[in-house]
């Protein structure tokens, strides 16, 4: 059976998920602000979860409808087939948003959505008490201009925690973002990529699981496994795919570079968690030390941007730095900052720029071109 499947992603990554849910093999592909739904089985949905590296969550849409009242919310919620999934055991808690919306009142929407399903299942399944003591069905809602999408979550915690960074510095890049970027910046399998603010080490372990064809889910678990309408095997089967289509003999290399000590052992712990330990080297060093000569390089960084005066003058004075560094490097830099003012900074404008976000922080990704790669990206590449 075929389902609707919804993944949210950061906003400016769609078009990136998008090729992400093409290569998988979904159907009826739709992007839409945040989130790129498509056509699938339950097979793609554990692919989904275990393959995508720029979604959030993998959704399962169980209707959508227009609602401007409580009893047009409740009936239209009643009329879906949520025995399809949950049992008469199981546990369904609901949440969810609502935007411009008249049903505006969030709390309002959680009551009557569980008690349309509740009266549902209770007709299906003969019984006027739920006890919810087995498995999780979290169903979130999304009501935007009285447009209602009631969905079951099969993802559990969010698809950017791939597990390896329990740990993490004061300001780290989201792993969802971070894979974003590697993609548009084009990482392949014999490049050579270096952070020189290396952090958490989140950009260098998305590049190499990127360039190993790791998939970012494959070590980690997810809420509908414990589905009984979802077959074990399935998972167990998406995962030995993935494991088969891990590239060992790919030469790429990742260096990082920080002047915190403390950065530099949890990048390496980070790497090591992510099965990517080889692949990825870090050491101390400031930014104007920063040199090297290498075939298919390229830097990818987030540098840090203070938010009170003092940490931002100094902030102001690296990007200036940044500037004279990275000008003497012949290759690509992709830098992803929230200031307004980097570029004049930087002393250069970007030869491209790409609107995205780290949460709700509105960022830029400014791209600047070194020696041409053979599959450089065009300058009047905008997606």
């Amino acid at each position: 059976m075929k389902y609707k499947i919804v993944c949210p992603c950061l906003f400016g990554l769609e078009s990136v998920l998008k090729q992400e849910v093409v290569r998988l093999g979904g159907e009826e592909i739709t992007v839409s602000d945040g989130r790129v739904s498509f056509a699938g089985d339950v097979q793609l949905v554990a692919r989904a979860n275990i393959n995508l590296r720029t979604a959030e969550r993998v959704l399962i849409c169980m209707g959508e409808f227009r609602a401007q009242s409580f009893t047009e919310l409740f009936d239209f919620t009643y009329a879906l087939p949520f025995e399809q999934f949950i049992g008469p055991k199981d546990c369904f808690p609901v949440k969810g948003h609502s935007l411009q919306s008249k049903l505006h009142s969030v709390p309002d929407c959680q009551s009557i959505i569980k008690k349309a399903i509740v009266k549902r299942l209770g007709a299906k399944y003969g019984i006027n008490w739920f006890e919810e003591s087995g498995a999780l069905y979290q169903i979130r809602f999304s009501i935007r201009k009285d447009s209602v999408a009631i969905m079951l979550d099969t993802s559990g915690e969010s698809l950017h925690k791939r597990g390896y960074r329990q740990n993490a510095n004061v300001a780290p890049i989201r792993e969802t973002l971070a894979a974003g970027i590697i993609d548009i910046a084009k990482v392949y399998d014999d490049s050579f990529l270096c952070d020189p603010f290396c952090g958490s080490g989140t950009f260098l372990i998305e590049g190499a699981m990127h360039a190993l064809r790791i998939a970012p889910g494959l070590r980690r678990r997810f809420s509908c496994e414990s589905w009984n309408a979802i077959d074990r095997k399935i998972f167990n089967d998406e995962r030995q795919r993935a494991f088969d289509m891990i590239r060992r003999d790919a030469p790429f290399e990742a260096q990082g570079y920080d002047i915190d000590p403390t950065a530099i052992e949890l990048t390496l712990s980070n790497a090591r968690k992510a099965g990517v330990e080889s692949r990825v080297k870090a050491a101390c060093q400031p930014i104007e030390q920063l040199h090297f000569e290498r075939e298919r390089a390229l830097i990818i960084c987030n540098p840090p941007y203070g938010e009170r005066l003092l940490d931002r003058k100094q902030a102001h004075e690296l990007y200036r730095q940044m500037g004279k560094v990275f000008g003497r490097l012949d290759t690509r830099k992709y830098v992803i900052s929230p200031s307004e003012e980097f570029e004049q900074l930087y002393g250069k404008p970007a030869d491209r720029r790409r609107k995205l976000y780290n949460g709700m922080i509105r960022c830029q990704l400014f791209c600047y071109n070194g020696k041409k790669h053979p599959d450089a990206p065009r300058e009047d590449e905008k997606k």
